[in-house]
């Protein structure tokens, strides 16, 4: 049965671990995947709302927020793939490498923003 599942060099390792595994690393996919979504609503309400400041900075703070949300998704799935292999091998999870460069991602859009207010 697991040579059908989608992606097949992720179902065709190891053994089918507990389904309660399986299902919490698909809702971790889920939450990376509304992760970008509110990136992107980020990026976009910057360019939809008239805030009182320079077109460079909202345009430099959406920018950031476009690209997050992009590496958000790339994460969803990556890190999705990842921690499968893992739980069907029954080696260590695998850490996270991205949280991080999201966080201070946000912190710059924030301040670019709020840079581009008091210019």
């Amino acid at each position: 049965m697991s040579e059908k599942r989608f992606p097949r060099r992720v179902y065709r390792e190891g053994t089918e671990p507990d389904p309660r595994f399986s299902l919490a690393n698909e809702r971790t996919f889920l939450a990376w995947l509304r992760t970008a979504l509110a990136m992107y609503a980020g990026a976009f309400a910057l360019e939809a709302l008239s805030l009182p400041e320079p077109v460079a900075w909202r345009f430099a703070a959406a920018a950031v927020f476009l690209i997050l949300g992009t590496i958000a998704a790339i994460q969803a799935w990556i890190g999705w793939a990842q921690t499968e292999r893992s739980l069907r091998r029954g080696e260590p999870l695998p850490g996270l490498a991205v949280g991080g460069l999201i966080v201070v991602g946000v912190v710059v859009a924030v301040a670019l923003v709020t840079i581009g207010i008091f210019v």
